[in-house]
């Protein structure tokens, strides 16, 4: 079984591809690819391994050898699903990989801003605070989380690592029902949440129901102090009206690692932002990168391709 590789890179060249090649018979490895690339690299391939080159139909049909897909990732956006399904490719992704390096993330984030790190480091870098008349700097307001009330939108595997953790700083949790069907779901709906919580964690996915989910109707119903921290992916919030709202002082907290477009190549408003004294953090979509997660990505991949090969046995016993 041949296999080839076409965004290595986005592992990171740390990453020991060992577990794949011992799976296969021949790994090809390319560290980039673009989408016109793919179709000629996976010409002679059974099995393509991807993070984000896109596969569409086009290219798919042009592949009649190509046999199983295995994405280095959780998302299968980049794969037309309906093409593979119609041409019997098998489509393997991975999850759970980077569980404690996203929570670990995620709670670095509100712990920033919820000391309103952004805001001091700024001063201290502008010599504020060698002008104090006293020891120390207390311009901004922090928060203690002991005792907060934090939502987190997305009851899964990594919402409740992170519910964990921030039950261990001596916060109160509450998961929100899922977007889109409040009416069915026996956990308070977020906008029902939105006028009591302190903070709110997103963990959920991206969909009709999730697009904007935190948008100027939610931001409006929030306590002026509340943290808003995105790590699952970019357009859950209305990122304009989360800045003008941190701008007017009716949001007291704003972080993200994820953006709508990326990477955000034409920039964007949050990234601008940075240059403001405003409680803001980007982050480029790094919470998942520890070494550990990167090389489990590689061990559950080449798991996949076990089972594959298992199938493919089975296939040609005829069983």
């Amino acid at each position: 079984m041949k296999a080839v590789i076409l965004d290595a890179a986005s592992l990171g060249p740390d990453v020991d591809l060992g577990p794949l090649r011992d799976r296969v018979s021949e790994l090809v490895v390319h560290q980039q690819s673009t989408s016109h690339q793919a179709r000629e690299r996976l010409a002679d391939a059974d099995v393509a391994i991807v993070n984000k080159v896109v596969l569409d139909a086009e290219t798919l049909d042009a592949l009649p050898r190509l046999q199983a897909i295995c994405v280095l990732a959780t998302g299968t956006n980049n794969i037309d699903m309906a093409a593979a399904r119609r041409l019997g490719i098998a489509v393997k992704n991975v999850t759970g990989y980077g569980t404690a390096s996203v929570a670990q993330h995620t709670l670095l984030l509100l712990l920033a801003l919820a000391n309103r790190l952004p805001r001091y480091q700024r001063d201290v870098a502008e010599g504020r605070w060698g002008e104090s008349p006293f020891f120390c700097l207390m311009d901004h307001r922090t928060l203690q989380l002991e005792g907060k009330h934090l939502a987190v939108v997305g009851q899964g595997e990594l919402g409740g690592r992170v519910a964990r953790l921030a039950e261990a700083f001596g916060m109160r949790v509450t998961f929100t029902a899922r977007p889109g069907n409040e009416a069915h779901d026996s956990r308070p709906a977020l906008a029902d949440l939105a006028g009591e919580v302190d903070a709110i964690s997103l963990h959920c996915p991206l969909n009709e129901a999730t697009h904007h989910l935190v948008g100027e109707a939610l931001l409006a119903r929030l306590r002026p102090d509340t943290l808003l921290v995105n790590c699952a992916r970019g357009g859950i919030i209305d990122e304009a009206a989360a800045l003008s709202a941190l701008r007017g002082g009716r949001l007291g907290g704003l972080a993200v690692d994820v953006l709508p477009e990326e990477p955000p190549r034409d920039g964007h408003p949050l990234i601008d932002a940075l240059g403001e004294p405003l409680n803001l953090i980007v982050t480029p979509h790094n919470a998942w990168i520890t070494p550990e997660a990167r090389q489990t990505i590689v061990a559950m991949t080449a798991d996949n391709l076990g089972e594959l090969q298992t199938a493919r046995g089975d296939a040609a016993d005829g069983r």
